[in-house]
């Protein structure tokens, strides 16, 4: 089930993020535990829970429109919960209004596939990342 994530849910997060096999991250440092404080704090990081474990997050951010994040647990992909996680982030941009949906992942990735499959275009390159972007409401 997805829910709001709170500041207990930060370590697991955390875990998620270092564990992914694409899409990782070249400098750890640069995602703070402040940056996903204001996240929960501002109502744009879910998670979806299950058998009391967190096992995906997604993060959006509506002062600029961006997804920030989705990642699973790889022992949880293929059940739609990442689907239904990116789904809830672009609910939370289309309620702030926000009329440019982006996000940026690395090429050749299943994530790549992923928001091409969900209709997002490629708008550009931003240091080695695709750009994807789909109107707002």
């Amino acid at each position: 089930m997805i829910r709001n994530a709170t500041r207990a849910d930060i370590p697991r997060i955390f875990e998620i993020r270092a564990a992914v096999r694409e899409n990782r991250l070249r400098d750890p440092s640069r995602v703070t535990v402040e940056q996903v404080c204001w996240f929960i704090d501002h109502g744009g990081l879910f998670v979806w829970e299950e058998d009391g474990k967190v096992v995906g997050f997604s993060a959006a951010d509506p002062r600029n429109g961006n997804i920030v994040a989705l990642f699973m647990d790889e022992d949880y992909e293929g059940r739609g919960i990442g689907r239904a996680l990116f789904e809830r982030a672009c609910d939370v941009l289309s309620a702030a209004d926000c009329k440019r949906m982006w996000l940026t992942t690395w090429p050749g990735t299943r994530a790549e596939r992923f928001y091409r499959k969900a209709g997002w275009r490629v708008s550009g390159s931003e240091d080695g990342n695709l750009v994807f972007e789909k109107a707002g409401p």
